[in-house]
């Protein structure tokens, strides 16, 4: 992150964003991740995923990245709940207008 006033991170700065971005497209192939927030007192990544004209939000904690790259099994489980509670719930999507 350059600018601490803008908590917007890239691709490289999110810990396992490849393994999230593969369970999210396994869930469904039409769904892009649009933006990552980072929060930095929370510890916290916000996406934003767009799937169409809808955006959902999910966040998950940097601890939860940091373990699927150490001991996958268990934090895959718990990404794939979290991923599956928030992407097939139509409350999460909310009309978007890019």
């Amino acid at each position: 992150m350059e600018d601490s006033d803008d908590p917007v991170v890239e691709e490289k700065d999110v810990p396992s964003f490849n393994i999230i971005e593969e369970k999210i497209k396994a869930i469904d192939n039409t769904i892009i991740i649009y933006r990552v927030y980072y929060f930095f007192n929370s510890r916290i990544f916000r996406f934003q995923l767009i799937k169409k004209d809808k955006m959902c939000m999910i966040e998950l904690t940097r601890t939860l990245l940091e373990s699927l790259m150490k001991d996958g099994t268990s934090a895959e489980q718990q990404l794939m709940r979290i991923l599956d509670l928030n992407i097939e719930n139509a409350e999460c999507w909310n009309a978007f207008e890019g």
